[in-house]
Parts: C-alpha cells; structure tokens; sequence
C-alpha cells in the first residue's frame, strides 16, 4: 500500500456563498397520525434529507414527532438541496446544516454546485429557512461536525470513484497511460452569529491511496485507487478533529487553533479495512468505527494529551452465519453507553453489540430492514431520539422511513415498522424545539 500523505489548500474568500433561499413544497405523503403535544413548550422534530437520484426528488421533510415517536405527522419540506445525504441541528444557533452530496458539472453548470447549506429553524414548527450556502470545492460532501462554541462546521469530502486517464510520454520513449483522480478532503467552514456560513477557513486534502485494486467487489476492486473522506468528527474534547479515510485505511486525527487544521498523529488500519464512519461515547469517552471494505465495529480508546487512537476491539458487523458481501453503514451509541448500533447493507439489518467496560464488543442481535439493491442503494443512516426510547431508520430500498422501540437494559429493537413513506430517503436527524 502506498503510504498517504496529507497537504493544506488554504482557501479564502474566493469560495464564497452560492445559494439562494430554497422554497417550500408540498409534500404528499399521508400523515401517520396527529401530532401529539407534551405538558413542556419542547417539541420534537424529524428531519428527513433525500436523494433526487433514483426515485425521489431530493430535499428536506420536516416531521411532528408524536410522544413515543410511534407516528410522524408531516409538517413542511423545502425543495433543495437536491441531494440531501447529511444534515446537522446545532441547538443553541436553532440552525440546520445538510450538505447537497453531488459532483459540481464544471463547465455547465447544468445543476448546482456541491455546497453546504445553512436553513434557519423555526422554533415553533420546525420550518427551514434558507440562510445560505458555500462552495463545496471538491466532490460529494458527505459528513458534517459542528462545534457551536467556536462557530465551526468541518465537512468531510469523499470524492468520486471516476478517473481521469491521460496519454503519456515514457522517459525512455514510447507511450503510456496515468490516472488522476478526485480530492478527498476535511474542509473548516466559519460560522456567523445568525447561523449562516461564513467563508472557508482551511482545508486538509487528502492524497495517496490504499491497495489497488483490491479484494472488495467495490467500484471492481477500485474503492481505493484514491483517498475518500467519509467523516470528520469533533473528539469530545473539543480539541481535535478525527477524519476518517476510507481510501487509504487511515484515520487522522487534526488539531483546529487558529483557524487552521495541524495533524497530530495518525492511525493505520491493515490493507482493505475502508474506515467509514466513527462516533464517540460521552459516557465511557470510547469510539466506535465501521470499517467499510472488511465489514467490521471496532472500538478505540482516545488519548486526549496525545491526540492518538488505541484499538480496544473489533468485531464482525454481520451475524456468523451470514455468508454475503456486506457493508455496514453508519454507527451509532445509545444515550446509556451500553451498547452500540450499525446498520448493514447486504445483510440489511439494524444489528446492535453489547459494549464492556474495557471496550469489548458482543453480538447481541438484529432487526431486518428492507433488501437493498446493492451497498450502495440501502439503508444508509439511522439515529435515536434524545431519550434514546425509540429509533427511526432511512430505509431507502423501502422508500420509508421506519420506526423501532429500544429496550434500553437489553438494547433490543422491536421489528422496523413504516411511519411515513418518502421516495429516497438518505438522513434522519432530530431536534428538539424550545418556543
């Protein structure tokens, strides 16, 4: 594997905002059920990004969350960003941001540039206003971190799997062929005190590439002829950023101050592991990590004087007996610590582990979501409500948003039941509204 290395593009007021106000349309998915008010001025919200790729016509749904969540009353949506694959609520900025996940056209633009967009939340109906929007400078932003203190946003950039190929001349005469491929990057967006993003403050590109072509049934074993950004995320300390690269079986872990990213350490998984996603626990301060390519839930201890990662464990996402190609997705802890969620595409379930006091990870059931048509068209995000009682899935495949109950002192799921139907679904974040 060719090792990777890490290079700065500071780019300043030249990637500036390039949205305008995205409308408000009409949505035609029935209601679940009324919307059920609580004794508390809070109300609890579901946003729901799509994609406008296959089937659906992209954009944000806005949900009324009944108590329980059993049933979601739809409220309103807002048309753009077309391909909504990742949004964020920061609660004391009552702002949302969603990244539009699309390779800008060039020379068209037949469509949109790849951006990352800012909606300001209504506190009393969980409606979007559009703020604005900046650049995306490179392809398919993927992942967003906030930290409202400092009025950051980092977003991480995948990049594409497409190459370049260019007609060469050899030293020693003849002709050949070289590829080039798309930057992957972790990107620091300032934030303004209405919310809105202000310019970009540094980016980190990421270059290098793992092994090529490799076992993975992946773009035909091509998933790392390239780095490929697929999350940055804050440490709970606040101090460092961790960017997990799939392409080259790296994480690395950024320092913010002033204004500009500083590596400080950097971890390396064995060939074809394709970090993907990571979340950390406020309870016992571990991370947890799916491995894409090896299909895998690891867990690290973090050390926040060194800024270095500790393997703990790592475990197979997929029940023994399972024999297909598999991906798991995204990963999430539940509020009480004690165990931790993936959802897997290929064996397309909701399967969760029993977490021990060290980090040790143990099987401890599933649920089944609907049959994707490959990794790639699956359900790809999940997340809790703050109580942690229930879940709500994007299960794509099933054009529906699905709902589980959560046994917190087992970590059982009730079997995925639809609660509203939306063409594409891609993202479901909450947020809970104080008028």
């Amino acid at each position: 594997m060719q090792d990777s290395q890490v290079s700065r593009r500071q780019i300043l007021t030249a990637a500036g905002a390039v949205g305008a106000a995205g409308a408000l349309g009409a949505f035609a998915a029935p209601a679940a059920a009324a919307a059920e008010t609580s004794a508390s001025s809070s109300r609890l919200i579901a946003y729901v990004g799509s994609y406008g790729s296959v089937a659906g016509t992209g954009g944000i749904d806005v949900f009324d969350v009944s108590a329980g969540g059993s049933s979601l009353t739809h409220l309103s949506r807002v048309d753009q960003p077309n391909q909504a694959g990742y949004q964020i609520y920061a609660p004391k900025l009552r702002t949302l941001y969603s990244v539009d996940e699309r390779k800008t056209d060039g020379r068209g633009p037949v469509g949109p540039p790849a951006a990352v967009h800012a909606f300001a939340v209504n506190q009393s109906d969980g409606s979007l206003t559009h703020l604005n929007s900046q650049l995306a400078p490179g392809p398919f932003p993927t992942f967003l971190s906030v930290d409202e203190q400092r009025r950051v946003l980092v977003s991480a950039e995948h990049g594409s799997f497409d190459h370049v190929e260019h007609i060469v001349r050899k030293p020693g005469g003849g002709w050949t062929h070289e590829y080039s491929y798309d930057d992957a990057a972790a990107i620091m967006y300032g934030i303004e005190k209405d919310g809105s993003l202000s310019e970009i403050r540094d980016i980190r590109v990421l270059t290098g590439h793992g092994e090529d072509p490799n076992t993975s049934p992946q773009v035909a074993g091509h998933s790392q002829a390239s780095a490929h950004a697929h999350s940055a995320v804050f440490d709970l300390s606040g101090r460092y950023v961790l960017v997990q690269d799939k392409g080259t079986d790296h994480n690395f872990v950024f320092t913010f101050k002033d204004d500009l990213f500083t590596l400080v350490s950097t971890h390396t998984w064995p060939n074809v592991t394709g970090p993907r996603h990571l979340r950390f626990d406020p309870i016992s301060g571990h991370a947890f990590m799916t491995c894409e390519l090896s299909s895998q839930l690891a867990s690290l201890s973090f050390d926040v004087s060194s800024g270095k990662l500790h393997l703990l464990d790592i475990v197979k996402t997929v029940k023994a007996t399972f024999t297909g190609y598999n991906e798991p997705a995204d990963v999430r802890v539940h509020p009480n610590g004690k165990f931790v969620y993936v959802n897997n595409r290929g064996e397309d379930t909701v399967t969760w582990f029993g977490v021990g006091p060290n980090g040790s990870l143990s099987w401890a059931g599933n649920v089944p979501l609907a049959k994707s048509l490959n990794p790639g068209v699956a359900a790809r995000s999940f997340a809790f409500d703050p109580s942690g009682t229930f879940l709500l899935i994007a299960d794509r495949p099933a054009n529906a948003v699905k709902y589980c109950t959560v046994d917190g002192a087992t970590g059982a799921l009730s079997t995925p039941v639809a609660v509203a139907s939306l063409a594409d679904p891609a993202f479901v974040t909450f947020a809970e509204l104080r008028a």
